[in-house]
């Protein structure tokens, strides 16, 4: 393989690709759809030309087979008076138109023949056009979804999917701490609230206590105030007596000793 063929191998394939990468493919169908309806135009030029062209024949030929029967009729008429010569004239100059008209018969079959055949192409490429149109539609959607797809797959792949789960775990991580930072103020609160309220009814049953002992201590100093002359006032006092007579025997055992 030659170089140059390999060079314009190589810059076949680079066109190419190029071409293929900026082929829109929604500009291509409309594009497509602009030139088949400028085909239209053109056909329907042609068949509307070409009918133009089968009435002229037509009307040619009518009118040549007129002048041939007209001078049939002549040539007879000629014959009839008895002049010959006349009515070969008249043969003549029938003859003549029927050959035209006989030309002309050919011309137009054959452009009957022509025009009924753009009539068909004609029907076709309206079929074609129709349906193209149709399938235009049907491809832009497609075409129009796949983009959308695609630009979606491409967004999501783009994605950093790790540094987006560790951002989550982070901010999970920081919420968790500050609501246990929220629970450990709360419960702090509450201790301290518990311990003043405790403090207060602590403080209340001392009080209490200590007003229930002066009052019987205030009751027992009236109690024994009130005790009738000689009667023993309490267990303290018959405690008294007999620790004062313990010491009387205590010292008379001391004065013995030293005797």
């Amino acid at each position: 393989m030659g170089i140059f063929e390999r060079l314009g191998r190589v810059v076949k394939a680079n066109v190419n690709d190029l071409i293929d990468k900026a082929e829109d493919p929604e500009k291509v169908l409309e594009q497509s759809i602009r030139d088949m309806s400028e085909d239209l135009i053109k056909m329907r030029q042609a068949v509307a030309q070409a009918i133009a062209s089968q009435k002229r024949t037509e009307q040619q030929y009518q009118k040549n087979q007129v002048e041939a029967n007209k001078w049939q009729q002549r040539a007879q008429l000629a014959l009839g008076k008895g002049d010959e010569g006349l009515a070969r004239e008249a043969l003549v100059r029938k003859k003549s138109f029927a050959d035209v008209a006989a030309t002309l018969k050919a011309q137009l079959d054959s452009q009957s023949t022509q025009v009924d055949g753009l009539r068909r192409n004609l029907v076709t490429l309206e079929s074609k056009i129709s349906e193209a149109k149709t399938k235009k539609d049907m491809l832009k959607a497609r075409f129009s979804a796949a983009k959308a797809n695609q630009q979606l797959q491409n967004t999501i792949s783009n994605i950093n999917t790790s540094s987006a789960t560790s951002a989550f775990e982070r901010m999970e991580d920081k919420v968790l701490q500050m609501e246990a930072v929220s629970e450990s103020a709360g419960e702090l609160a509450g201790v301290g609230e518990e311990s003043r309220w405790a403090a207060l009814e602590g403080g209340a049953d001392v009080d209490d206590e200590l007003a229930a002992m002066k009052l019987q201590l205030s009751g027992g100093s009236e109690a024994s105030a009130a005790l009738p002359e000689g009667q023993p006032q309490d267990s303290h006092v018959a405690s008294g007596e007999s620790s004062s007579a313990v010491d009387d025997d205590l010292e008379e055992l001391r004065r013995q000793l030293n005797s």
